[in-house]
């Protein structure tokens, strides 16, 4: 396993080409639609979501992602700070390389003002001589709505979505979101950061390989900012099982506040839960790094140490070396 891997992480970094330093991220989208929301519930700040004001102008922050610096922007929505990103696009839009268009679906009187704005940061994007891909956060569609009102949500994305794609925009992408499902705010983010690394084949390879070895129905790999890094799953079940349960794990894991069947060990818990072995534990890569954190569904709670340091070494190589 090991030889095969290295072999394939030398023949990736001769192969990948030169990227930016820091890469720009930017979050955009009328003011109230959820924005930083989503940012605080990734760093698991849920406390301060319920007391949030509105977002004043360009919230900036840099952040660690596979190695590599990622440049988060924040713009606030309210509607002076739409028309002053909109005469300064070269100072708010220039080198995104991302863009992420959050829209409140359950507002729906201000549907047609986001599609508008939306047509307006295109505009933009056009004028500066960028095409990022955007991905569009559907956000605000909240597990009870999807209960209580599905048939009449569908038909509001389905609206939406023919609208965006009038614009002939060549890269729109669709997310549902809520952040009463976290998981679903885990994926997206994961997945749109994922996009931008050739290197995140290569960790998936080395999950899956890991997983065989260990006897793993499922393995998932998070950083520290609740981003999915590489995942395995054996089939659709394990998938749901492993989605959901991470959220739990993280939270667990700041909480400290071990509940049900758990036991704690050299930094590990074991739950058991739906008859199976769920196995969370943080794997420091770097002294001087935030830790990543590692979820496996197993049948039996017994894996090697040996085993678990020799994938460890194998993610190191990948991200640092």
């Amino acid at each position: 396993m090991e030889k095969n891997l290295k072999q394939s992480i030398l023949y990736l970094k001769k192969e990948e080409p030169t990227k930016p330093e820091v890469s720009k991220i930017m979050f955009t989208g009328l003011d109230d639609a959820g924005k930083t929301s989503i940012i605080l519930s990734l760093q698991r700040e849920f406390s301060k979501i319920a007391i949030l004001s509105p977002t004043r102008g360009a919230q900036r922050r840099i952040f660690d992602f596979l190695g590599k610096e990622i440049s988060e922007w924040d713009l606030g929505g309210q509607l002076a700070y739409r028309i002053a990103y909109l005469k300064n696009p070269g100072k708010y839009f220039e080198g995104t390389e991302i863009a992420i268009y959050v829209i409140d679906i359950q507002n729906k009187p201000r549907i047609a003002e986001a599609i508008s704005y939306f047509k307006d940061v295109i505009e933009q994007f056009k004028k500066l001589e960028i095409e990022p891909p955007i991905y569009v956060f559907l956000h605000k569609y909240d597990p009870a709505l999807r209960r209580s009102a599905q048939n009449e949500m569908e038909a509001v994305v389905i609206d939406l979505k023919d609208k965006l794609r009038a614009t002939k925009y060549k890269e729109i992408y669709y997310y549902e979101t809520s952040i009463y499902d976290f998981g679903s705010i885990m994926t997206a983010m994961s997945e749109v950061l994922l996009s931008l690394y050739p290197k995140s084949e290569l960790i998936e390879k080395t999950i899956v390989e890991f997983a065989k070895k260990v006897d793993s129905e499922g393995v998932v790999v998070i950083d520290d900012n609740s981003l999915i890094i590489g995942s395995y799953y054996k089939d659709d079940e394990t998938r749901h099982l492993l989605t959901a349960s991470t959220p739990y794990f993280l939270t667990l894991h700041d909480s400290f506040q071990y509940t049900g069947v758990e036991e704690r060990h050299e930094n590990r818990m074991i739950v058991q839960r739906f008859g199976k072995n769920f196995i969370f534990k943080q794997i420091v890569l770097k002294k001087e790094s935030s830790p990543y954190y590692l979820l496996l569904l197993k049948e039996d709670p017994v894996f090697h140490k040996e085993d678990l340091e020799s994938f460890a070494n194998l993610l190191k190589e990948i991200l640092y070396k």
